[in-house]
């Protein structure tokens, strides 16, 4: 739970740097928390599939689910690709 919450908290870091060189990073405390919250609960579901899922072919496809499911609510947040009310401008 420590390595999760320090991986995350390091990946925070990247953005909030970037927003102190340039204007084209502008996040608000509410990105943070929300991109934080995934973060974290990616990480628990991966340790939750590595400690429960023996057999490494199913432990494979979860964990490509599991980064696409990501990757797609990351993408909806930041732009809109579905165009659900959650949407980013």
């Amino acid at each position: 739970m420590i390595k999760i919450l320090l991986t995350v908290g390091l990946l925070l870091m990247i953005p909030l740097i970037a927003m102190q060189l340039t204007n084209e990073v502008n996040w608000s405390l509410f990105d943070f928390i929300i991109m934080g919250a995934m973060l974290t609960i990616t990480g628990l579901l991966g340790g939750v599939i590595f400690k429960r899922v023996k057999n490494s072919g199913y432990r494979l496809i979860l964990y490509i689910t599991l980064a696409m499911l990501f990757f797609l609510i990351w993408a909806e947040l930041a732009v809109g690709i579905f165009g659900t009310p959650f949407a980013g401008n």
